[in-house]
């Protein structure tokens, strides 16, 4: 990121980590709650044509990612957040029952703003 991109992810986290502290606090984690709550902020959902070409927009909240647990796949209870602020830089977050987290990073080759689930 450069300087100018990861000072302005800073900013737009610190407008997202009161939003999600709120929501974790009520219990409330749901992918529709968070981008529901999000888009107050005026973000606009993220879109991309049928070929994977961003449209427009900036704000991607999904469920949390599978994981293998004992002898099955689980889903946790929990959104994650991507924010993409410029074409260097993103927020990634994510709330769940346990916790939440606020972040800056730039964006992943595969991914986008979110981090790979098994590495990259």
């Amino acid at each position: 990121m450069s300087p100018t991109s990861e000072k302005d992810a800073q900013k737009e986290a610190d407008r997202i980590e009161p939003v999600l502290k709120r929501l974790w606090e009520e219990k409330k984690w749901d992918p529709a709650t968070v981008r529901k709550e999000l888009l107050r902020l005026g973000y606009k959902e993220e879109r991309f044509s049928a070929s994977g070409k961003r449209l427009g927009g900036s704000l991607t909240v999904r469920g949390m990612n599978q994981r293998y647990e004992g002898d099955h796949y689980v889903t946790p209870e929990g959104a994650k957040v991507g924010l993409r602020v410029h074409d260097d830089a993103c927020v990634t977050a994510w709330v769940q029952k346990t916790n939440y987290e606020v972040k800056t990073n730039g964006p992943f080759p595969e991914t986008g703003c979110f981090e790979p689930p098994y590495g990259h």
